[in-house]
């Protein structure tokens, strides 16, 4: 059985706006977004304006894009995701917000709602990080993967600092940057034992004759 991370119902709520995305943001990652919806828009700017984070979950069902109010307009998602915070910002054209955010922490969703606008909005809990542990020697060909797929993404796509003796960097940015299907990536966040994380990408890897 694995150490699926669990949310503590007891702590005290935090209320987030959510961006829905048919993609799983990990901690420390990186994602560029292309943001043309008015209520993304507005909570960009929001973001910006007070310094926060949005949080990102994986669709389960439904689209990135949809209309504003009636059924339909609230997609299906995992109840954990990753906080989001903007780095960098360009609107290049009226109306067209190109962001790039960062990872931070996992949170899990207790109960959404969305506002009148379309934006859904979640009380959530914060799941802690995962305890630090060194890269096993026996994972190090997991670490040379990683900077190989790195290179290919680009600097856009990859985070500025690297930790490749930190197995749950490693495991995180092999997660992301492996073409593995979206529930596989979203049971890859899930994990909450940097170690079975690894060991179960290694087992994939070797089973597509990768490694």
């Amino acid at each position: 059985m694995f150490p699926l991370v669990r949310g503590a119902p007891d702590r005290p709520l935090e209320r987030i706006p959510l961006f829905p995305l048919r993609t799983v943001l990990f901690p420390g990652g990186r994602l560029p977004l292309r943001i043309f919806e008015q209520r993304y828009l507005e909570m960009a700017k929001g973001c910006l304006r007070d310094d926060r984070p949005f949080g990102v979950c994986l669709i389960t069902q439904g689209d990135e894009v949809a209309p504003v109010g009636g059924d339909g307009a609230m997609p299906a998602f995992a109840a954990i995701g990753t906080l989001a915070s903007i780095r960098t910002w360009d609107m290049p054209e009226l109306g067209i917000l190109h962001v790039t955010a960062a990872g931070g922490g996992r949170f899990q969703v207790h109960a959404h709602t969305a506002q009148s606008d379309g934006l859904v909005v979640a009380d959530t809990t914060p799941i802690a990080a995962e305890p630090a542990v060194a890269l096993a020697g026996a994972h190090q060909p997991l670490a040379q993967l990683v900077a190989l797929l790195a290179d290919r993404a680009g600097p856009r796509r990859f985070p500025d600092e690297r930790a490749y003796d930190d197995a749950s960097w490693v495991g995180y940015r092999l997660a992301e940057l492996l073409p593995l299907p979206h529930s596989i990536k979203q049971h890859m966040l899930e994990i909450n034992d940097a170690e079975v994380r690894l060991t179960v990408l290694q087992k994939f890897l070797r089973q597509q004759g990768v490694l």
